[in-house]
């Protein structure tokens, strides 16, 4: 099975966060750079899906989907009553 190419990255990273790299690679009996790949690929994954989350929510607000915010605070007021009233909808 052939390998991508790769590309060598180069960070200064503080102590403390290396050590717990070095505490971590040796627990999973894996090397540095494969601990350090995985964390950079999720944290790349989270970023690309939490732009495509804002957006689409400013897709939403572009288009009118969103709820008033006196009708937010009204229904969040009435949580903790006797009678709270139904959660706001978008129209």
């Amino acid at each position: 099975m052939a390998q991508a190419e790769t590309k060598v990255l180069t960070a200064h990273v503080p102590l403390p966060l290396a050590d717990k790299v070095d505490l971590l690679a040796a627990r999973l009996e894996r090397s540095r750079g494969w601990v350090i790949k995985q964390a950079l690929s999720a944290w790349v994954d989270q970023e690309e899906e939490r732009s495509r989350l804002t957006r689409n929510a400013m897709a939403d607000v572009k288009a009118g989907h969103v709820i008033d915010h006196q009708a937010v605070q009204a229904w969040a007021d009435s949580l903790d009553t006797d009678n709270p009233l139904p959660a706001p909808v978008v129209p």
